[in-house]
């Protein structure tokens, strides 16, 4: 396969990723949308930036053991205030009980794009969020995913 600078084949604008921010202490903007992203980071075609992810097992340990626990029929939310004004970071993670690989990274994408959309209409900052796919968050309709998602925010005390 040849590399597409190689091939004198122009690169995708949604492929670009901005790897320094510029001297003058702005963020970068979006190469579609105009909107700020953060260096390093792929902006989607759409140009809204993805959340901050929780990807250290420490991390996800320390929002298991000091945050609030919120379990729905869907999903176990775990919500830990951070005290700052930073966007939200996000955590997924599926045991194993529910399946095999596939079946496990179907159900982290639900969760994905369940967080996207709500995230989307109701932003929330200074808090580090895990969720929890179960067996059922599989099966279960996306809108009823979607409003679990709410519901353990509000029982969290986040939303």
């Amino acid at each position: 396969m040849v590399p597409c600078q190689q091939a004198s084949m122009p690169m995708p604008q949604h492929a670009l990723v901005l790897a320094t921010p510029p001297t003058d202490g702005r963020l970068p903007d979006h190469p579609l949308s105009g909107d700020p992203v953060p260096s390093g980071r792929i902006a989607p075609p759409g140009g809204i930036a993805p959340p901050d992810r929780l990807r250290k097992r420490a991390e996800f340990l320390r929002v298991a053991a000091k945050g609030k626990k919120a379990p729905v029929a869907g999903l176990v939310l775990q919500a830990l205030p951070r005290h700052d004004s930073q966007p939200a970071r996000l955590g997924f993670t599926v045991t194993k009980k529910v399946g095999n690989a596939v079946v496990r990274n179907r159900t982290r994408r639900r969760l994905k794009e369940a967080a996207r959309l709500l995230l989307r209409e109701r932003p929330l900052s200074g808090v580090d969020l895990v969720l929890i796919g179960r067996d059922a968050t599989r099966a279960r309709p996306f809108d009823a995913l979607c409003a679990d998602l709410a519901k353990a925010l509000k029982r969290a005390g986040v939303a």
